[in-house]
């Protein structure tokens, strides 16, 4: 008879990849503490903290700001599942293979979907999506805030004016940047915006915060359709209703609203994850969380271009909380990567699709988001990189990292 494993012991790693990140301790400390009953006082309390805490990490007073039970994946599908009808014209700009995801979810959702594209490494002018916009004529605009698998930061600011202007709803996928990178839900526009805990809000995937403005909770109330088991008198039940269940937002937002409807068990421990998350980042300020990430993002970048390293993409619309840099000609980007992780503890990562094997994607943000863990990536780099074949300049990421902390102060 196989012996059968010990307790789960995962070894020591530094997460300095593109996500997931190495979570918060508290976080961690957070999501052991004892578990409740969905209806009980302490857990529906707590869901009303988290709804507010979410508000204020947003930039909204959307009442409809909740979680969705799921990876930041499951926060995109409600989203559209349950904005798109069947037949609905949905624009998708894409500029990195998460533009390609919310094309992918749009056209399970049975959407008309049209797609505009940039070379990766690029982003669009808001001249080229309203260009697209007055030509489509979509339902709604899906558009990815900061796309990891590029490392590029698409502009919003602009682009809710331009959607309101023509009558369409407009969703962002914030997974990426939310917490490290400026978003104003309200102030720039947005119908629906969803994200992830793994990047730079310091927790562990599994769920996804998600904001709704009115007109988007009176498009998704028009497809209501309550469960013939909890049904009551009077209960919406829509004919176009939500092609999912687990995933409708309707039902969704009655669980976390006053009526608190049953629709799924509340995954407890995640929500007190993501309770954490959304406070320590109000504890410390969010535009003190923000430049804590441009700092850091910073020195990394100028790690990597002292070491020689070529950066990938326009580097005026780079995310502050990752960086992409082009894998040294005659250096196998896995070993290396294989050998930072195995000899160092250290992850980073590659990228999809064109850029796999040609880029290196190395991440600071969320916990990690401090000067011992880019100073530490770095040497670590250098040493891989020197064993390697690669030039590299005796010292030159660490030093240039340094020296933008010493014009900081930091």
């Amino acid at each position: 008879m196989t012996a059968l494993p010990g307790p789960v012991s995962p070894p020591p790693r530094l997460l300095m990849g593109p996500g997931p990140i190495s979570a918060y301790p508290s976080v961690l400390r957070a999501m052991s503490s004892e578990l409740v009953g969905q209806y009980d006082p302490f857990m529906t309390a707590t869901m009303t903290e988290t709804q507010e805490l979410y508000r204020q990490v947003w930039g909204t007073a959307n009442e409809a700001t909740l979680l969705v039970d799921g990876t930041s994946r499951a926060g995109i599908e409600a989203a559209l599942i349950s904005l798109i009808r069947p037949g609905d014209r949905v624009l998708v700009p894409v500029f990195g293979r998460f533009g390609h995801l919310l094309a992918e979810i749009a056209e399970r959702a049975l959407a008309e979907v049209h797609t505009i594209e940039v070379p990766w490494g690029q982003v669009f002018p808001v001249s080229a999506i309203e260009e697209a916009v007055v030509r489509v004529k979509p339902h709604l605009l899906a558009l990815v805030q900061g796309d990891t698998s590029t490392t590029m930061l698409q502009p919003l600011e602009d682009v809710g004016a331009l959607c309101a202007r023509h009558g369409v709803l407009f969703y962002s996928d914030a997974t990426a940047s939310l917490g490290g990178n400026p978003f104003e839900a309200d102030a720039w526009g947005l119908d629906a915006a969803t994200a992830g805990l793994q990047k730079c809000l310091g927790g562990p995937s599994g769920s996804a915060p998600i904001t709704l403005s009115e007109r988007a909770v009176e498009v998704i109330g028009g497809r209501r359709r309550i469960e013939a088991g909890i049904r009551e008198e009077g209960d919406e039940d829509a004919p176009d209703f939500i092609r999912s269940n687990y995933f409708d937002l309707g039902m969704i937002l009655d669980y976390w609203g006053p009526r608190r409807l049953n629709h799924h068990t509340e995954a407890t421990s995640m929500l007190y994850g993501a309770r954490e998350c959304a406070r320590l980042l109000l504890v410390e300020g969010r535009e003190a969380v923000m430049a804590r990430h441009r700092l850091h993002g910073e020195a990394m970048l100028a790690g990597v271009q002292g070491l020689g390293l070529v950066v990938f993409g326009d580097v005026a619309h780079k995310m502050t909380n990752v960086v992409a840099v082009e894998i040294p000609e005659g250096v196998d980007g896995d070993a290396a990567r294989s050998a930072m992780l195995v000899d160092f503890g250290i992850e980073i990562g590659t990228s999809f699709g064109p850029l796999h094997g040609r880029v290196w994607r190395i991440g600071t943000m969320g916990y990690n988001a401090r000067k011992d863990a880019v100073l530490q990536t770095l040497a670590c780099l250098e040493a891989v990189l020197r064993r390697h074949g690669a030039s590299v300049a005796s010292g030159g990421g660490v030093d240039a990292a340094l020296d933008v902390y010493a014009g900081a102060g930091a």
